[in-house]
């Protein structure tokens, strides 16, 4: 009977150590999406972003129809030209066919960094405040809800050393703190 004494007791003494701790763990789930969608500038920067958008696929259409016309004179002349003239004509057009796909992708690479671009600043915005609310009202980790994804990490207290548990368990030496940040 003692001893059953004995075993509660250490039971419910690990018990109220657990709960002091999970108290101090003060966990918070956001949407940066949401977020981000809210900000004012947003109205500014989706303006901007179509209109970059209509200039490459202006450029584009250009390029497409400039391509197509010199295809439609290719075959209108084809039946008149020798072999040579004919082989020649279809290794230009073939240039000019990869020279409008490269253009393609070049011009989807410019729409995403232009994108990157315009919301860097507002992204970093919205990071800043997420990293101060949680400091100011002592989160100790921020999550991100990402639809259909698992919740990112976006803050967490200097003082969480789970990856330097981690490591050490692993038997891998802590690299020293990097003294820029």
């Amino acid at each position: 009977m003692m001893k059953i004494k004995v075993i509660l007791s250490a039971i419910t003494l690990f018990c109220v150590g657990f709960v002091a701790q999970a108290q101090e763990l003060k966990i918070g789930y956001t949407n940066v999406e949401l977020l981000m969608d809210l900000m004012p500038e947003m109205e500014q920067i989706s303006a901007d972003i179509q209109d970059y958008q209509s200039q490459l696929q202006t450029n584009i259409q250009t390029k497409a129809q400039d391509f197509q016309r010199k295809v439609q004179a290719y075959q209108q002349a084809a039946q008149t030209m020798t072999e040579d003239a004919r082989a020649a004509k279809e290794g230009e057009l073939q240039k000019l066919q990869q020279d409008l796909q490269k253009y393609e992708q070049d011009a989807q690479t410019s729409y995403q960094r232009k994108l990157g671009e315009l919301l860097e600043p507002v992204q970093q915005k919205v990071f800043n405040a997420i990293n101060a609310v949680a400091a100011e009202n002592n989160y100790t980790h921020v999550f991100s809800e990402a639809t259909g994804n698992s919740p990112i990490l976006l803050y967490t207290k200097d003082d969480d050393k789970f990856t330097e548990l981690v490591l050490t368990k692993l038997g891998i030496p802590i690299p020293a703190p990097n003294p820029a940040n």
